[in-house]
């Protein structure tokens, strides 16, 4: 049987992607204005702002998951179950051509001002950089069933890279956003 602890290649695969996503969305959102920053394409799509204030609620249930998995018991067929499913999670997470609707209590409320979802988003990415830098746990033996079925059974390890790949896909959706006719400019 593999070994379910994380290699040098996966725990820096890990952190690359922390680090690159965080920076990445710092990049996109940090000079806007206020007018950019609230701007929504139509009434039924997200503002940037909304959608950086999704990313500090997810940010933390997507780690709760890491943390669930950890709670349970090692799963004794964990790599027949979640082979393969790396990619999967970035392939199905990256595409913007399937829509997806966020679960209920990920919805942006819009009742959070611009600094404090950034603040939560950025302490909430920090803690979790530094449980992928530090882990000494066996992620990969520890399992968990996602909600939608496309993905199936998910390893700690898999829950934890899920995190930027679904930044990945909203920073796609921030630069449709900033693409629309009309998004302000100045």
């Amino acid at each position: 049987m593999p070994d379910s602890h994380l290699t040098d290649v996966d725990r820096a695969r890990a952190v690359q992607l922390l680090e690159s996503t965080r920076d990445d969305l710092a990049g996109a959102v940090e000079d806007l204005s206020a007018a950019q920053w609230n701007y929504q394409p139509t009434s039924y799509r997200w503002s940037i702002g909304l959608i950086v204030e999704h990313l500090g609620i997810v940010e933390q249930r997507l780690f709760n998951q890491v943390e669930r998995a950890l709670a349970r018991l090692p799963n004794v067929r964990w790599a027949s179950e979640t082979t393969g499913k790396d990619q999967l999670v970035e392939q199905m997470l990256t595409d913007r051509g399937t829509p997806r609707q966020a679960p209920d209590g990920v919805v942006p409320t819009g009742a959070v001002d611009r600094t404090t979802a950034l603040q939560r988003f950025r302490e909430r990415r920090a803690a979790t950089i530094a449980f992928a830098e530090t882990t000494r746990e066996p992620l990969k033996a520890h399992t968990l069933d996602h909600h939608r079925s496309a993905y199936g059974t998910l390893n700690a390890y898999q829950w934890l890279i899920y995190i930027p790949f679904h930044l990945q896909r909203h920073l796609a959706q921030i630069d449709e956003i900033k693409g629309t006719s009309g998004y302000p400019h100045d």
